[in-house]
């Protein structure tokens, strides 16, 4: 993986956009690599075209946008003009194509990054795994011989960052979409808070909880991403000292059912961060065990897909994948009176939280509490239910509570790759970031 800033570099000493796209497409396309199951259409042509108008500004010595030539990849659910939104299905292969960008591909391509491609996912995004019968599913980087899942639902999003297919990756987050795969992979993910970055032209998921997100090699990478999305100046995040933040770390329902490399990742990843003289307080944060009694009834995303897919599963629900028609059916149980209690626990746990959490920079836990299973381990429907819920447990509470998040890679380089989770409070997105980038310099995998 590389940096912007390092493509940037590339750049700057006269690569060409071309030949950064050329490498790109040359790696999707290799019958070896993962190309044809982490992205279900590729740009070639477009992207090449691209390529060659940034060069041509570049030798002409036009303005140039801040990213000018860097290769993106696309998660499937992102409108782009001419092209058919399938999110990750086959019942939407004969939908009519986009008439536009979506306003996040807008700004993307804007700021000078060339969509190669879009990336495969889970169905309809409706999995933390990443697991998708219909286009094949993505081998993660660790352990590719023996396979494991990639993480979900952006799984192509994080495997196109990992095997340099791209530089940036726009995704989406309702429950850990970005942060999942960011975990297992190895790469960075961020969650802004919601309704930060425009929603429309993505297909939802869930309207209360959905959010556009990204992966990429580096806090600094998803933070310049994040101010393209908002449509803020890109800009330096500011440098802070890691001795001066003071962190939560809730000690009941986040830690549960980890296993012994994600218990001994994270306690390693907490003791440098002692070391380096951040301040960390144990805190009980209960609450958090409230979420699956609220979410009994599968919550909002079961109600809220259910209502958007209720017409096409009469149609096609043969073709859905059955894992993920199910958990949508579920959104059969909640009548009104329910969904209404719902957003009434919602806002009430949002409340107790923020007076428990507000006086921390940030609270930190494991992005998920186990690393990623074999995909044998995920075949039967028992196996998959239950990895699927160890997956989102951690991540859909800075979704539930509204807020952002972040996943920054915290293993031994060469180790199974663990994920070290930070969640701010709501609109506190640059500086969650920017405590982010303090935390990858002790506890990244290139750390000293």
């Amino acid at each position: 993986m590389q940096t912007l800033a390092q493509v940037l570099k590339r750049l700057n000493i006269g690569e060409s956009s071309r030949s950064l796209v050329e490498g790109c497409l040359a790696r999707i396309a290799d019958p070896a690599g993962e190309g044809s199951r982490a992205f279900i259409n590729v740009s070639t042509e477009a992207a090449l075209a691209a390529a060659d108008r940034h060069d041509a500004q570049r030798r002409a010595r036009a303005p140039s946008a801040p990213f000018a030539g860097i290769p993106l990849s696309i998660k499937d659910l992102f409108d782009v003009a001419g092209e058919v939104t399938t999110a990750g299905s086959i019942v939407l292969r004969d939908a009519p194509p986009a008439t536009a960008d979506a306003p996040s591909v807008a700004r993307m391509r804007a700021a000078g990054f060339v969509p190669v491609g879009r990336t495969n996912m889970t169905e309809f995004a409706y999995s933390g795994l990443g697991v998708n019968p219909h286009y094949g599913t993505p081998r993660n980087i660790y352990d590719r011989e023996n396979g494991r899942i990639p993480g979900g639902s952006s799984s192509g999003a994080a495997v196109s960052i990992t095997d340099g297919m791209a530089y940036a990756a726009l995704g989406t987050d309702t429950g850990g979409s970005c942060r999942i795969p960011a975990a297992l992979c190895g790469t960075v993910g961020f969650k802004p808070t919601a309704r930060r970055v425009p929603l429309e032209g993505v297909f939802p998921l869930s309207h209360s909880l959905d959010s556009i997100g990204s992966l990429a090699a580096s806090v600094s990478c998803v933070a310049a991403i994040d101010a393209v999305l908002t449509g803020e100046a890109v800009t330096p995040l500011p440098a802070l000292a890691v001795n001066s933040l003071r962190f939560a770390v809730p000690q009941t329902y986040v830690l549960d059912g980890m296993d012994d490399i994600v218990a001994r990742t994270f306690e390693a990843a907490l003791s440098k961060l002692r070391a380096a003289g951040a301040t960390l307080i144990d805190i009980p944060l209960r609450e958090l065990g409230e979420l699956p009694g609220i979410n009994a009834k599968g919550g909002f995303p079961a109600a809220e897909a259910y209502a958007l897919h209720k017409d096409l599963m009469a149609q096609k629900g043969g073709g859905y994948d059955p894992r993920v028609l199910v958990r949508i059916m579920r959104g059969i149980e909640q009548n009104e009176a329910d969904y209404r209690a719902l957003r009434a626990a919602r806002a009430d746990l949002i409340e107790r939280a923020r007076k428990l959490t507000a006086e921390y920079d940030a609270v930190l836990m494991p992005t998920v509490p186990v690393v990623a299973p074999l995909l044998s381990e995920v075949e039967s429907d028992e196996a998959y239910g239950r990895f699927n819920l160890l997956m989102l447990r951690n991540p859909t509470v800075a979704n539930f509570l509204d807020r952002c998040a972040v996943s920054v890679p915290c293993h031994r380089a060469g180790d199974a790759p663990v994920g070290l989770g930070l969640m701010g409070e709501h609109g506190t997105d640059r500086w969650l970031l920017a405590i982010a980038a303090a935390v990858e310099s002790v506890v990244s995998p290139t750390s000293p």
